[in-house]
C-alpha cells in the first residue's frame, strides 16, 4: 500500500512510537522516526490508495442513524441445510452468518474503497514503506463471555490460521507474514515478509477474525474439525439457539464490549437474527408468502416481475422495493474444470461458451430484467474494454510467448451474443467448426461427436438448485445438438459442497467474486500455488502469465496503475475461456414486511439490511394484530 495521508490522533497505546519518545505532531499529522529513519504514520485507520473519509474524532457513520431503537427480530431464509457452525474449515457445511461471532482490529465501511478503521485497536502505527505495523488496542475490548481480549489472543488467531486455517488462505497468509508478536497485552506487531508487496498487508491482518485462546484450550477445540459449537469471539451477537438443518438465531449481546465505539454507532440493531432453512427456492418463497420469515433478497427475475401479488403485498403488509447496488457484478458463471482432459482444448472450451443463449435465456425466463457478465471486474473501470493501450501492453508484452492468442492485438473477449431463438445457428456452425478441429469429428448415429478413441465429448453440469433447472436443460439441449454428450446432474447441497471441494466436477454454477481493489485474494481465485487446494479456484487455473499478472497487480502503489494492470489481467483470464459467463443486476431487489426501516440514504457498497436497519416495534404490533406476521 502507498502511504496514506495521516491524520491527528487523539490517543493512543504504548506502542513502538510511544517507547522510542519520537512522536512529532505537524497540523494534522502524528508521525516519529524508526530505527530505520523511516517516517512512522499513527492513525485511526488505512487506506489502500485513497485518504481516510472519516476524521479521528468522528461520531459515527455518515450512512447510519446514531440513534436508531435496539430491539426486535428480522428473519431471513437460507438454502439446503448447514452440520457446523464454525466457518474456518473445510469440513462440513457452515451454517449461515456463522462468522458473526468475530471481530477484527480493523473495521472496513460501506461508503468507502479499500480502507478500514479501528474497532479493537484505538491506534496502528506503520512505516512508509508498510514492512510492519502495530496495533495498539483498546484495553476495554473483551470476548462475550466477558473475559479480556488481549494481544495475545491476536498472535493465537493469526498463528492458528496460518498452521490450521482454509487450505487456499493458510498458503497465501504464511506468505505475507513473517511473525507476529505481542509487545504488550495490548500492543500486536506484524512483520511481513521481505519481498512481499506491502500494500495492502495492514488492512489485511488487521480484517483477520481474533478467537479466544483460553476458552480454546480449555475446551480442548480442533479446528479443523467440524463443530456445532462456534468458537469464542467478540462480536455484538452471540448464539441463541440453532435446530441443525433447519433454523439458527443469533442475539444480540447487551454486555457486547463495544456499543461505544464510534464505527459501530447505529449498527446491530436487532435483539435477534433468525435464519430460516429451506430446502429448494420454491418452498422459501412460499414461506415468505406465509410470513415464515420477514426479509427477502429477491434474485429470481421471474418471482420479481411476476410472484409478488400475493395478499400481504396486496394488503400493504409487505414492502417491494430497490435499491442501489454500486459493487462488482458477483461473477456468476457455468464454470469448467480445467482439471478434466476434456476441457484441455481451449477450441472446446469456446465451443460451450457459444452454446450458451443468454439473449434468449433473459427474454424468455428473466423478463429482460439482467445485464450479460463480461469481465470478472464486470461494473467497473477495472473490466478490460477494446484492444489493449500502451499502458497495458507495456505490462503483457514481455509475456507475449505465455499468452493465448490474440491478447496483445485483439478486443477483450466478450461473451458471445446469440439470437432470439433458443438455439442459434450461427454459433451452432460455428462451434461444429471448433469441435472438428479439435478431433470430435466423429458423429455417430445418435448424433454425438467422438474422438479417435471412440470416446464422446462428455460433460457434466453439477447442480443442485431447482430454480437453475429451466435454465441449463435449454442449455444441455443445445450441446447435445452440438455433439456434446452433455449431462445435467441434481444433487444436494450437502454432496454438492463435498464434491466442489474435491473438484469432481466437469461444470458448475459459481460466483467468482472480485473485489474493487484486488489484493491477495487473486492468489486463492487464480493462483497456481493454490489451484489444487483452493476452494475458490474451482476451474483450477494454473498459468505462470496469469501468476505474474496477479504479481504485478499487487505491487502496484497508486490506483491508476491498479486498474492497468487489472485490465491486463482480466483480459488474459478472459482469454482461457474457462467460464461461461452469466449475468447481474446493479439493483438490490427486495421484498420485507412493513416494519424495517433503514437511513434515508443507503451507501454504495452495502444494502446493510442486517446491520444498520432497525425494527419498529409499533408497526409490528399493527402487523400481528391483522394477522399478517406470528
Amino acid at each position: 500500500m502507498p502511504l496514506t495521508v495521516p491524520v491527528r490522533v487523539l490517543q493512543f497505546s504504548a506502542g513502538v512510537g510511544m517507547m522510542l519518545g519520537l512522536v512529532t505532531s505537524a497540523g494534522a499529522v502524528e508521525t516519529y522516526q524508526d530505527e530505520n529513519g523511516q517516517t512512522v504514520t499513527i492513525a485511526h485507520g488505512i487506506g489502500t490508495f485513497e485518504e481516510l473519509k472519516y476524521p479521528s474524532d468522528f461520531a459515527h457513520l455518515d450512512y447510519v442513524n446514531p440513534d436508531a431503537p435496539k430491539g426486535g427480530e428480522i428473519s431471513v431464509w437460507s438454502f439446503g441445510g448447514f452440520d457446523s457452525m464454525h466457518p474456518f474449515t473445510i469440513r462440513g457445511r457452515a451454517g449461515a452468518l456463522s462468522s458473526v461471532f468475530f471481530e477484527s482490529l480493523l473495521e472496513s465501511t460501506a461508503d468507502e474503497i479499500g480502507t478500514g478503521y479501528c474497532l479493537i485497536c484505538e491506534t496502528l502505527e506503520y512505516p512508509e514503506d508498510r514492512s510492519w505495523v502495530v496495533f495498539n488496542m483498546r484495553p476495554e475490548a473483551a470476548f462475550s463471555d466477558g473475559s479480556p481480549l488481549t494481544a495475545h489472543d491476536v498472535v493465537f488467531s493469526v498463528n492458528i490460521l496460518k498452521e490450521k486455517g482454509l487450505p487456499d488462505f493458510r498458503v497465501v497468509l504464511r506468505q505475507q507474514v513473517d511473525s507476529v508478536e505481542a509487545l504488550d497485552d495490548h500492543t500486536v506487531r506484524f512483520t511481513f515478509v521481505e519481498g512481499w508487496p506491502t500494500r495492502d498487508l495492514p488492512g489485511l491482518v488487521g480484517g483477520l477474525p481474533i478467537f479466544s485462546e483460553a476458552h480454546y484450550v480449555e475446551n480442548d477445540r480442533d479446528f479443523e474439525a467440524s463443530s456445532m459449537e462456534p468458537l469464542l469471539g467478540s462480536g455484538p451477537y452471540v448464539l441463541h439457539s440453532v435446530s441443525p438443518g433447519q433454523r439458527i438465531v443469533y442475539a444480540r449481546n447487551p454486555e457486547y464490549w463495544g456499543w461505544d465505539v464510534p464505527v459501530m454507532q447505529g449498527r446491530s440493531n436487532f435483539d435477534r437474527i433468525r435464519i430460516e432453512y429451506f430446502a429448494d427456492f420454491d418452498a422459501a418463497f412460499q414461506g415468505f408468502t406465509a410470513g415464515a420469515y420477514t426479509f427477502r433478497t429477491e434474485n429470481r427475475a421471474s418471482l420479481w416481475a411476476e410472484g409478488y401479488d400475493f395478499p400481504a403485498v396486496q394488503r400493504g403488509h409487505v414492502v417491494r422495493d430497490t435499491f442501489h447496488d454500486g459493487n462488482l457484478a458477483p461473477g456468476q458463471s457455468f464454470v469448467m474444470n480445467l482439471r478434466r482432459p476434456q476441457f484441455e482444448d481451449p477450441r472446446v472450451r469456446e465451443a460451450v461458451q457459444l452454446m450458451f443463449n443468454f439473449e434468449w435465456s433473459n427474454e424468455t425466463l428473466f423478463h429482460g430484467l439482467y445485464d450479460r457478465i463480461h469481465s470478472f471486474w464486470e461494473n467497473s473501470e477495472m473490466a478490460a474494454d477494446g484492444p489493449p493501450g500502451p499502458e497495458e501492453l507495456a505490462i503483457l508484452e514481455p509475456l507475449a510467448d505465455l499468452l493465448p492468442p490474440g491478447v496483445l492485438t485483439d478486443d477483450a473477449l466478450r461473451a458471445p451474443e446469440s439470437g432470439s431463438r433458443q438455439l442459434d445457428r450461427g454459433n451452432l456452425r460455428r462451434a461444429s467448426e471448433l469441435l472438428d478441429e479439435a478431433g470430435w469429428d466423429d458423429v455417430g448415429n445418435d448424433g454425438l461427436r467422438r474422438n479417435t478413441d471412440g470416446q464422446t465429448l462428455r460433460i457434466e453440469i453439477l447442480n443442485d438448485s431447482q430454480s437453475f433447472d429451466r435454465i441449463i436443460n435449454p442449455f444441455v439441449e443445445n450441446l447435445r445438438r452440438a455433439g456434446i454428450d452433455a449431462r445435467h446432474t441434481r444433487v444436494d447441497s450437502a454432496q454438492m459442497t463435498n464434491r466442489e471441494r474435491s473438484f469432481d466436477f466437469d461444470m458448475l454454477t459459481d460466483q467468482i467474486r472480485m473485489s474493487q481493489i484486488p489484493s491477495s485474494g487473486l492468489k486463492q481465485y487464480f493462483g497456481s500455488e493454490t489451484a489444487d487446494v483452493s476452494v475458490f479456484n474451482k476451474m483450477g487455473i494454473a498459468d505462470p502469465a496469469v501468476d505474474a499478472l496477479v504479481d504485478i497487480v499487487l505491487a502496484t502503489e497508486i490506483r491508476e496503475d491498479m486498474v492497468t494492470a487489472t485490465r491486463a489481467l482480466d483480459r488474459v483470464l478472459r482469454a482461457h475461456r474457462f467460464w461461461v459467463p452469466q449475468w447481474y443486476k446493479s439493483e438490490h431487489w427486495v421484498a420485507y414486511y412493513d416494519m424495517f426501516e433503514h437511513p434515508e440514504e443507503l451507501p454504495p457498497y452495502s444494502l446493510g439490511h442486517l446491520d444498520f436497519w432497525w425494527f419498529n416495534e409499533d408497526k409490528a404490533a399493527a402487523l400481528r394484530a391483522a394477522g399478517a406476521i406470528r
